[in-house]
């Protein structure tokens, strides 16, 4: 099982800048735009927490930003999936502990910090009331 050492390694390695907010949990700034992703060391799972943005409240009008995010899901992001929180739009994955190694890791990240510079414009254009995350 990745230990919380062996996490931090795996970030150091990466050559992301990353700190450790709470015990097992840290925050990272990837990407051009320095995007907050926090990974979360919780045995037995990792879990990656992206914010996108607040969201503003329901409306019909905002079908279009639900329709967007479901055929992202299905189409171009490759680990995780957009969904709701609370009041807050979110990019998450979720990672088993047990035999996860450095690969993998990588690939969920960058999966989720390209996702994020990719989409984000998009999402939030079409909710232009929305607080940005």
């Amino acid at each position: 099982m990745l230990s919380r050492e062996d996490l931090e390694s795996y970030l150091i390695r990466m050559d992301l800048e990353h700190e450790e907010i709470a015990e097992g949990m840290y925050l990272l700034r990837g990407g051009e735009e320095g995007v907050p992703l926090v990974l979360d060391h919780s045995p037995p799972l990792l879990v990656l927490r992206l914010k996108v943005m607040d969201l503003p409240p329901p409306d019909p009008a905002l079908a279009p930003l639900y329709r967007t995010l479901l055929e992202l899901n299905a189409s171009d992001v490759v680990h995780g999936a957009y969904g709701i929180e609370g009041e807050e739009l979110v990019l998450l994955d979720t990672l088993q502990l047990e035999g996860l190694d450095y690969a993998r890791l990588q690939a969920s990240v960058e999966s989720l910090l390209m996702a994020a510079a990719s989409h984000v414009e998009r999402i939030r254009s079409l909710a232009p009331s929305a607080a940005e995350g």
